[in-house]
């Protein structure tokens, strides 16, 4: 036997994957994170639908309303009165002062009562029925910090309004703009339109508290003015009786009437001269035309065109008739004009003289009025100083300025303050992505699977002599007639490099006895002794596969041909090896069935008759496999392993322990029979692709060199 052709070390490190516990990879982590994008992606899915029930169903919608007040430090004066109490500063003592005012028990206490808030089931608990969670919490907060009973001396309406002013407070934010004098005063509640109303309510109650007080400073000078603008009143409405009296006994008497009668009588003598220049054009005219003669004389006296034409045929006796006619009414006209504008002249001269003997009139009532009018004007004067006076001081307290004022009133919000949905649902999906991700890593770190060879021989100590990819064929029967197929597939390939291992594991004396085994079941070692036979067969080498495996007994599901008698058989002496040893066309191979017998396996294999017939299939055949039981489970495999040359032990990839690995490992050293070989099994390609290892073998260079 070749017990001394093992590869690998006698013992194993104590601490398995020290280099990976003692640093991490940034890039191992990302890759294990991307690799489970899909579970992440499903956390991330799960919170945000969390979220999303928290945000839009379960989550009450809450309202912020702001309203902004600045101080006012300016001492501006409206009427010129100064003010009986001067303004506030704007040092940082005042501010904070005006704060803590702002958020007083007092002024929150009067908005309470202004709006009635105790009536409102959000600032009075005593109003909401109780639901489930209210219930539990009360519970709880009672059962941790017993609630004391409110003093009975205290009447349940003042409890409630302390309730509604606590509650008010608690929606109430009073917040200073750094380096200034503005206050922004929010308040948030489950309505809109109460969130805007509270809060313009609370300014204006501030504001208001703040001219009350001026108001009263102002009351007593108030009142003196208007005693002593009483006096000045009747004192005035007596001149002014004098005045209206004077001017009900005398004719309308003003500047402006006097004026207008000066033009008149400018007028009436412009007038007067132009009638006297024309009333002597007139006579001049008359006097022409009565000292007139001749036709030529009447002709030019009278300048009447007609009178011309006439005079051209003048000798006719018809004609000259006519134009003594004309010339008749054209001298009547003449004396008619002339006394018209005599008369015309004696009333303008009439009137001359009315209108001045009335301006002299009025002027002497005009000086009399004048002088009333200035008493009383002295006396109006007078009244209307401290009239004004009182009218200032009255308008200081209709106008008087609050030492704060509103420069944006609260206005009510269109969308809800919270919850906010857009941040809830990003919140959630950066929680449900920070689980996914930590769940992923956790694992990552949790997982002492083997992915590469490297891995595994750090780990272990021992040579991997083999990395035998997933087969494309899962069920059992069709595996062989695949390998057989197909034999520059890559499985195939991997089975062949695995056979030329174990070769040289000494060449000038190479094994003849295998034994298959790994640490737990599905591992895939019955398919690679399966393999390993197939392979060996192919070489024209006489093979015998036996099952070891008398538990289980899965070779009718890789063979079509079985027996009702084998290994149990012969070693009992019931059947020579000849008669129960079937050869497998597929396989190319003799098998030797496990049978079912009333003694323990392990039993059996310990006995001498094992030995003795191992020792005479080693002579009947040039390659004989055995096919063993996980090594975890029973002690079959390390019993066998004292009949055999060399041993290959099968890991799953990516799937067996570390642990696993290594305390398997350690029962076959307990029994000084270390394995000969690690067989890394069931690689897939895909998934070395995606934990980012490079693997030659199957990687897509192997397309050049596999069949599919």
């Amino acid at each position: 036997m070749l017990n001394d052709m093992k590869s690998g070390p006698q013992t194993i490190p104590s601490s398995p994957k020290a280099d990976q516990a003692s640093k991490i990879d940034p890039l191992a982590l990302l890759s294990a994170v991307w690799r489970g994008k899909i579970l992440i992606g499903f956390v991330v899915f799960v919170a945000l639908l969390i979220g999303g029930y928290y945000a839009y169903v379960a989550a009450t919608p809450m309202f912020q309303s702001t309203a902004v007040v600045m101080l006012n430090n300016r001492e501006e004066q409206v009427v010129d009165l100064n003010n009986v109490i001067g303004g506030l500063g704007s040092d940082s003592t005042v501010v904070n002062t005006e704060v803590e005012v702002l958020k007083s028990r007092v002024l929150l206490g009067k908005v309470v009562d202004q709006l009635d808030l105790t009536t409102d089931p959000e600032f009075n608990p005593s109003l909401r029925d109780p639901g489930r969670i209210d219930m539990v919490r009360t519970q709880i907060r009672n059962a941790i910090l017993p609630r004391p009973s409110a003093p009975a001396e205290i009447p349940e309406e003042e409890r409630q309004r302390e309730a509604a002013i606590n509650r008010l407070l608690g929606a109430t934010s009073i917040r200073n703009v750094p380096s200034s004098v503005v206050f922004q005063v929010t308040v948030e509640t489950t309505d809109r339109r109460k969130s805007a109303l509270i809060a313009n309510t609370i300014v204006d109650t501030y504001i208001l508290n703040q001219l009350e007080v001026k108001f009263a400073a102002t009351e007593q000078a108030t009142s003196w003015l208007t005693e002593r603008v009483s006096g000045l009143q009747q004192a005035l409405e007596a001149a002014e009786a004098k005045v209206t009296d004077f001017r009900a006994a005398t004719t309308l008497i003003s500047q402006e009437a006097l004026s207008s009668l000066e033009i008149q009588v400018k007028d009436l003598r412009d007038r007067i001269l132009d009638a006297e220049s024309s009333l002597v054009t007139a006579q001049a005219r008359l006097a022409e035309m009565e000292a007139a003669d001749t036709p030529q004389q009447k002709v030019e006296a009278s300048r009447d065109p007609q009178l011309q034409r006439l005079l051209n045929n003048i000798d006719d006796e018809a004609t000259a008739q006519t134009f003594e006619n004309r010339f008749n009414q054209n001298l009547v006209r003449a004396r008619t004009d002339v006394e018209r504008q005599q008369d015309q002249l004696a009333l303008l001269e009439r009137s001359l003289t009315s209108r001045e003997e009335q301006i002299t009139r009025q002027n002497e009532d005009l000086i009399t009025l004048q002088q009333l009018t200035r008493e009383a004007e002295a006396s109006r004067l007078l009244y209307e100083y401290f009239l004004t006076r009182l009218k200032e001081t009255s308008a200081q307290q209709g106008i008087q300025q609050a030492d704060s004022r509103i420069i944006s009133p609260a206005v009510v919000p269109i969308q809800p303050s919270s919850p906010r949905k857009p941040l809830i649902l990003a919140m959630a999906a950066m929680i449900g992505l920070l689980l996914g991700s930590a769940y992923i890593l956790l694992r990552e770190l949790r997982d002492r699977a083997f992915r590469t060879s490297q891995d595994l021989e750090t780990t272990t100590g021992y040579t991997v002599v083999g990395q035998i990819p997933m087969f494309p064929i899962k069920k059992r029967r069709p595996l062989i007639e695949h390998l057989k197929t197909k034999p520059a597939s890559a499985p195939a390939e991997a089975v062949r490099n695995l056979r030329t291992s174990v070769m040289l594991f000494n060449i000038d004396n190479p094994p003849k006895v295998l034994m298959t085994c790994s640490s737990l079941p599905g591992e895939g070692k019955t398919t690679v002794a399966f393999a390993l036979t197939q392979n060996y067969a192919a070489m024209g080498k006489r093979v015998l596969l036996i099952e070891g495996d008398l538990r289980r007994r899965v070779f009718k599901d890789y063979l079509s041909v079985s027996s009702d008698k084998g290994l149990l058989s012969v070693l009992s002496g019931a059947a020579t090896p000849e008669e129960v040893i079937l050869h497998d066309e597929l396989t190319g191979a003799d098998i030797l069935f496990g049978e079912k017998g009333p003694s323990n396996a392990a039993d059996v294999f310990a006995t001498e008759q094992f030995s003795m017939l191992m020792r005479r299939l080693r002579d009947m055949y040039d390659i004989v496999i055995i096919d063993t039981p996980p090594v975890l489970i029973v002690p079959d495999a390390r019993l066998i392993a004292q009949n055999v040359d060399a041993t290959l032990f099968v890991v799953r990839w990516d799937q067996t322990q570390s642990e696993q690995v290594l305390a398997a490992l350690r029962e076959f050293e307990s029994v000084g029979k270390p394995v000969s070989g690690l067989v890394l099994n069931q690689i897939s390609p895909e998934g070395m692709k995606r934990y980012g290892y490079g693997y030659a073998n199957y990687s897509n260079y192997g397309g050049k060199y596999y069949q599919r």
